[in-house]
């Protein structure tokens, strides 16, 4: 037996065998869940999402991101913001109607940070949604005890108004994985119209999985991501920045 191995058996000896086993919620498409180390998007615990740019432009994009999340569970969710300009008819748009959703405006961002905390403990919730610019490994780990705790989903979406802020996001946290959501050009139609809006979705942080970047067609109207049609047939790239696979902490 490994070193390793030994502080593991030790570690549920003291536990007394009676971990709680962590369900997940599945995107439907192994490039993602295969990179995911409970194949979907774990429960109970805290995710971090923000928008691939520096300047907030594509903050839209993540939040439909986290909506499409929370569209694919059943129950209430809780949303908690400190800018009043969430755009309900478009949450609506990937699945998220407007009677699942509690909105908490707060007054600032460590107010909403606390906000969260209480609804993940409470229980209520499937999903708890909070946008905070500021993440701090403390308040993170007070989030990821509160969603233990209950089995929600915490997602924390990572927004600001100022490049500088954006810095904050490379800062280690106790999230158990990170996202970055770009808007892409939609694909062209044979008639006037918009296409189908794409993303790039990059996991750039998996806690016991593997990261992946990908271009993928945004949720519809089941919060389901797609790859596009002109993509499905060509083999998948290699994933950017990979990561190699390694226990969970």
């Amino acid at each position: 037996m490994t070193a390793i191995e030994s502080l593991r058996a030790r570690i549920e000896r003291i536990e007394g065998g009676r971990r709680r086993a962590k369900s997940a919620l599945a995107f439907g498409l192994e490039a993602l869940d295969g990179r995911l180390p409970d194949k979907g998007l774990t429960r109970g615990v805290l995710h971090e999402i923000a928008g691939g740019g520096r300047n907030g432009g594509d903050g839209p994009a993540a939040a439909l991101f986290a909506a499409g999340i929370a569209a694919r569970t059943k129950g209430k969710v809780l949303w908690c913001l400190s800018r009043p300009d969430l755009f309900a008819p478009a949450l609506a748009q990937v699945g998220l109607l407007p009677d699942r959703v509690i909105y908490v405006e707060a007054r600032d961002e460590k107010t909403v940070l606390a906000c969260m905390e209480e609804g993940l403990a409470h229980g209520g919730p499937a999903v708890v949604v909070g946008e905070a610019a500021r993440l701090s490994m403390t308040a993170s780990r007070r989030l990821n005890l509160a969603a233990e705790k209950t089995g929600a989903i915490a997602l924390c979406l990572r927004r600001w108004s100022r490049p500088n802020d954006a810095a904050e996001f490379g800062r280690p946290t106790a999230a158990a994985t990170r996202w970055r959501i770009s808007a892409l050009p939609a694909a062209p139609l044979p008639v006037p119209g918009i296409g189908r809006a794409r993303w790039r979705v990059e996991l750039i942080r998996s806690r016991g999985g593997e990261t992946v970047d990908l271009e993928l067609e945004a949720c519809d109207a089941t919060g389901r991501l797609a790859f596009p049609a002109d993509l499905s047939d060509r083999s998948a790239a290699p994933p950017v920045g990979r990561a190699k696979r390694r226990a969970s902490a």
